[in-house]
């Protein structure tokens, strides 16, 4: 008599990874909010005069409650091994050269070589025209391709929306230099 395997749901796995996710950008900011020394905002950044807020229709209240998906990951100044860490990519993917990124749930980042093979997949949808941005379209939008033998589900599709563009730069910039 055979057994039947059976196949676990995949919503249980996906869920704790986007917890995990989640969880370490909001330790890593919340410990890099305690542990340093707030930066005063220049001078003209600083409150407008009431007349001021009148005169350009600024409004400084608003429309919506502040949600946790509106709190960037990460400021984009930070070392480079931080911003791995803050933005949350070391939990699932291997990076060379930041140390503490050994995750095995997504592929490792060594775009440099692999950003072109995946570009030139037949199965690739997307519309980037260098490493470069490849890397940027698989953090804003990851459905648009999925490297083979990976979950469809385990990149946030939320994930770009909490990058500020210095820290998409940089990670960027990083990623695009590294090669097997």
């Amino acid at each position: 008599m055979k057994k039947s395997k059976r196949s676990k749901p995949s919503g249980g796995r996906e869920s704790f990874l986007i917890f995990m996710v989640a969880g370490c950008g909001i330790l890593a900011t919340l410990s890099l909010n305690t542990f340093t020394k707030p930066v005063s905002p220049p001078e003209e950044t600083l409150v407008m005069p009431k007349v001021e807020q009148a005169k350009n229709n600024v409004s400084l209240k608003r429309d919506k409650p502040l949600a946790l998906t509106d709190v960037p990951l990460a400021t984009g100044h930070e070392p480079l091994d931080r911003l791995f860490i803050q933005s949350g990519c070391a939990v699932c993917h291997t990076i060379p050269g930041i140390p503490p990124a050994k995750g095995r749930e997504g592929p490792k980042l060594v775009l440099g070589t692999n950003g072109p093979i995946r570009m030139a997949d037949p199965n690739y949808q997307g519309s980037a025209e260098s490493v470069r941005e490849y890397i940027q379209e698989s953090i804003l939008n990851p459905g648009v391709y999925v490297v083979p033998g990976y979950s469809d589900r385990v990149m946030p599709r939320w994930y770009g929306k909490r990058l500020n563009a210095k820290s998409l730069n940089r990670i960027a910039t990083y990623l695009e230099q590294l090669e097997e």
